[in-house]
């Protein structure tokens, strides 16, 4: 099932284009992260799809309905600019009046600052919390009335590594407590420990969408990706000699005792394996490298800054 559908969208602010004829889906379920550099069009998209900006093309809908935002913002808890609570006030207090702004949700207080883990400072006032604290808080507010979606515009941003890793956590619980997360992000290491599912955004154009598995795995088709495998034998020199038949192997360099190689996406660990016991010879290691998204990321996008 998909929970949002964005068709074509394209926006303009005078000669700048912040989005460039975007498509793409989010299944339901998932921890969707729409992953770029700062300027890449990501706050952008997510003020269209919550109906705060108006596109200047295309289409979006929410489970096949297109919602008036009144609406939307009932059904989705969002967390899109930094915290805005009051300072004087508990915890508590400023969830209440988060309630009563959007009409719903009071009884649901005790639970979120529980899911949150704030229920203990639920007294305390918004002015001591650390960073990561008031960024909980706000995760709380927009639990209120327990919305089945939630969209975050970049939760970790200004965090320290306590923070990041709390808030990581958090939304880990929420995923598997049954929501769908979107969530725009810059950090790769934040996409990549969080999401199960990531597009790319560079310069207002997609990239890329994808689970992250398949993003990140070697054998992806049509990428022109390289591969990195690493193998050894008992007598590494004969293996070289071998690898010299089969086609895909760009290169071999011996490190170590074990030789690394670099391959063409064709080639797989079983194919090479299966080609050196073919030709007499027993690995006894064959690893292929699991890339990083940081590795995909620059791959797909290029190496130079947007900037």
């Amino acid at each position: 099932m998909e929970i949002l559908s964005i068709k074509n969208l394209t926006k303009n602010y005078g000669r700048i284009r912040a989005l460039n004829d975007v498509s793409f889906s989010v299944p339901a379920k998932t921890v969707f992260g729409i992953l770029g550099p700062n300027g890449s069009g990501k706050t952008t998209l997510l003020g269209i799809i919550m109906d705060i900006t108006k596109a200047t093309a295309g289409t979006y809908t929410w489970e096949g309905e297109q919602i008036a935002a009144n609406d939307l913002r009932k059904k989705i808890g969002t967390l899109l600019e930094t915290p805005n609570f009051y300072h004087y006030l508990s915890a508590e207090r400023n969830l209440k009046i988060a309630a009563a702004i959007k009409g719903r949700g009071e009884g649901d207080i005790e639970k979120v600052l529980k899911i949150v883990n704030l229920y203990q400072r639920k007294n305390s006032k918004f002015q001591t919390f650390s960073l990561g604290m008031k960024q909980r808080l706000a995760i709380a507010a927009a639990l209120l009335g327990d919305p089945e979606i939630l969209v975050f515009d970049e939760p970790t941003n200004g965090l320290d590594p306590a923070g990041i890793a709390e808030i990581r956590e958090l939304i880990k619980v929420l995923h598997r407590q049954g929501k769908t997360i979107i969530m725009a992000s810059h950090i790769l290491d934040e996409v990549e420990k969080v999401c199960t599912h990531v597009a790319i955004i560079q310069k207002g154009v997609l990239k890329t969408v994808s689970s992250v598995s398949e993003l990140m795995s070697t054998g992806a088709k049509d990428t022109g990706i390289s591969v990195a495998i690493e193998i050894s034998a008992a007598d590494n020199t004969a293996v070289q000699n071998i690898l010299k038949e089969l086609n895909g192997v760009q290169s071999v360099t011996e490190v170590d005792n074990e030789l690394h190689l670099i391959c063409s996406e064709n080639i797989t660990g079983e194919m090479l394996n299966r080609f050196c016991f073919d030709n007499g010879v027993v690995l006894n290691k064959l690893m292929v490298k699991r890339k990083s998204l940081e590795t995909r990321f620059l791959e797909i996008t290029g190496k130079q800054s947007d900037k």
